[in-house]
């Protein structure tokens, strides 16, 4: 069973979700957002957007955490997933779809759905 801040934060996170899977195509690819949201792990952390690229936390308030890999679009065409300045980039792919299954695979341990709090709360 889970408790009311753990309830309240999937609220939060599932409500974030809905309004970034409309965000206007000017803010961010919603090819991008779709991809990560295909992802169930990744729908348990919290989304927010900035300068078109979809950033995760497991916390939903800032700081944010800064321990989940990005995905970045390549001149050239396909994807750089990159990850924290301890990994780096963790590797290159054709889709969104291989890029977010790689972010998934790469989540920090015991990382599981976003709490209320900053990162200073983890």
């Amino acid at each position: 069973m889970q408790n009311n801040d753990s309830m309240e934060a999937a609220a939060m996170v599932a409500s974030e979700w809905r309004a970034i899977l409309e965000y206007d195509r000017d803010l961010i690819d919603p090819a991008m957002v779709r991809a990560a949201y295909a992802q169930p792990r990744l729908q348990e952390l919290f989304p927010r957007v900035s300068h078109g690229i979809l950033h995760l936390s497991r916390c939903t308030g800032f700081p944010s955490s800064h321990d989940i890999p990005l995905v970045y679009p390549l001149v050239k065409g396909g994807f750089q997933v990159s990850g924290t300045s301890d990994t780096g980039i963790l590797g290159e792919v054709a889709t969104l779809e291989e890029a977010f299954a790689l972010v998934a695979v790469n989540l920090p341990e015991g990382c599981g759905p976003a709490i209320i709090g900053t990162a200073n709360d983890l």
